[in-house]
């Protein structure tokens, strides 16, 4: 654990209750105890016999305070996976791997690393009792055993306390298929160039070196990898959302496997729509109000407010930041998988969302979990993300705004309504003012993202921003709410308008291969057809 980062709650912040799961089960001292929760805000989960996401924990008990060890121990179905710790403010130093047992082979996986890059959000809901320090999750598929070893690393001599692995089944429920991309979102226009903005041509992108996760300097450009196309290749089962053909490209999802289709989902509680500015001293479940006033930010120090859009010399702040102009032509939305669609358990979500004023700018993330998956796994990859956060991290909500996987399929996160500025909880210190976006798998071990996902995330990134006036190939100066690793609370940090995690909190998210390729991303974002202007 590195030193701990004090954080007092607000006064008067509520304090959500934290459970486990709906039908979760916990697993210690070789004994099996059943735990009936029920979730309080949203619509019950009324998927008709889909199976509901379960999580399943076992405590890392042991004499040695440096390591803790698992042997090999059979547990219920899982398919995703992480390590977490009683206190979210002590940020872990150390190595953690385990090893899974495939249900279908029987056969066991080699060592995996977990990775740690999740901070509680630095807004009231990383406050709230039971929130938990924790790794990043791994999908490793369905398995039915697991093997464990954790060591305290660094300066270090202890492991975390109430240390224990989360194993996560993400249940099933019988969702529309998403191949092709379906999902909200109309008609994509005929893409046309924007005068000085050509899109490069696609290719695979180059790893380069990443910058120093210690340094608070500018973030700068690298050599251009994978802009994607301007004339996607279209075919009869290519996605609705058009992307660029590489020869590494995955074929389009296939059907969802019988399991998974066992119940329809209900729609997602309505998402509230703007009503008024959130409150000065506590972030509001409402979406700001078009002519009213700006809202103070959660955690930030005051700053005034810029006139004028980003630009290379503009400082934003959300304490003065006004929403968008009504004037301000919304562009054409890209197709949007729902919540609804990939089978989201509203029951899980027991706090309205807060909104922002504006969205300044848009993080780029990986979720590090693994690149060996099928599309059609992607909506079941993202419910068991989504339970992972709200059980495990004790969150209210899944933390990234939207999902992206290497199909070039984007699937809405966290709830609230995709064209508002809802708050998420992905990049620590800077959640106040954006949006997140995560590409499933694991771009700095390896993996290379494909033509046709950068291209989703350019697209996405260029109609979040459009929708607030916001430029995708910009800079914003943006003031840090909180200690990140790169920056201090307050200071003034220059990014660009779509950055990387890395860019303001010392983390290897996005992965080498997918931040050597946001240049070509923002390239791709500027041109377009959902960025305003």
């Amino acid at each position: 654990m590195s030193p701990r980062r004090a954080r007092a709650p607000r006064a008067g912040t509520a304090r959500r209750t934290v459970w486990l799961a709906t039908g979760a089960v916990v697993l210690a001292g070789g004994g099996v105890t059943a735990v009936a929760v029920t979730g309080s805000f949203g619509d019950a989960d009324t998927r008709d016999g889909g199976r509901p996401a379960t999580a399943h924990v076992l405590s890392l008990d042991g004499k040695d305070p440096k390591q803790r060890t698992l042997p090999r121990t059979d547990t219920q179905m899982f398919s995703l996976v992480g390590v977490s710790w009683e206190d979210s403010a002590d940020a872990f130093e150390g190595t953690a791997q385990i090893r899974t047992r495939s249900a279908d082979a029987g056969t066991w996986s080699d060592w995996r690393d977990l990775e740690f890059g999740i901070q509680a959000p630095e807004s009231a809901e990383g406050d709230t009792s039971g929130v938990r320090g924790a790794s990043e999750p791994l999908w490793v598929g369905p398995s039915d055993a697991v093997e464990a070893r954790v060591l305290a690393g660094g300066e270090e001599t202890a492991v975390p306390k109430a240390l224990r692995i989360d194993m996560i089944d993400p249940g099933t429920t019988d969702f529309e298929s998403v191949k092709g991309g379906k999902g909200q979102g109309a008609t994509k226009p005929e893409r046309s160039k924007s005068p000085g903005k050509p899109a490069a041509e696609p290719s695979e992108p180059v790893a380069s070196t990443a910058p120093s996760e210690s340094t608070g300097s500018e973030p700068t450009d690298q050599a251009p990898s994978a802009a994607p196309s301007e004339t996607p290749a279209e075919s009869s089962d290519a996605p609705a959302e058009p992307a660029p053909s590489v020869s590494e490209e995955p074929t389009a999802p296939a059907e969802p496997a019988p399991s998974e289709t066992s119940a329809e989902p209900s729609e997602p509680a309505p998402s509230q729509e703007p009503t008024v500015a959130p409150s000065t001293s506590e972030p509001s479940s409402e979406p700001p109000a078009e002519s009213s006033a700006p809202a103070e930010p959660t955690a930030s120090p005051s700053e005034p407010a810029p006139s004028t859009g980003p630009t290379d010399t503009s400082t934003a702040d959300p304490s003065g930041t006004p929403a968008p102009s009504e004037s301000t032509p919304a562009p054409t939305a890209p197709a949007i998988v729902s919540r609804a669609e990939w089978g989201a358990d509203e029951s899980l979500v027991q706090d309205p969302p807060t909104y922002l004023s504006k969205v300044d700018a848009v993080f780029v993330h990986h979720t590090a979990g693994t690149n060996d998956y099928d599309c059609s796994e992607s909506p079941a990859i993202i419910r068991a993300i989504l339970t992972y956060h709200v059980k495990t991290n004790g969150w209210n909500d899944v933390g990234y705004n939207f999902f992206v996987d290497k199909c070039g399929t984007v699937f809405e996160g966290r709830a609230g309504g995709v064209d508002k500025p809802v708050q998420g909880a992905h990049t620590y210190g800077f959640n106040g003012y954006s949006s997140g976006v995560s590409v499933l798998g694991d771009y700095e071990n390896g993996g290379t993202p494909t033509a046709a996902a950068q291209q989703a995330v350019a697209d996405i990134s260029a109609w979040k921003l459009g929708l607030h006036g916001v430029d995708p190939e910009a800079k914003v100066t943006l003031t840090a709410a909180a200690d990140t690793g790169v920056w201090k609370k307050g200071d003034k940090a220059t990014l660009y308008t779509i950055s990387g995690h890395r860019d303001g909190y010392a983390t290897l998210c996005p992965g080498r291969t997918l931040y050597s390729a946001l240049p070509a991303i923002r390239t791709a974002a500027g041109a377009s057809p959902y960025a305003a202007g």
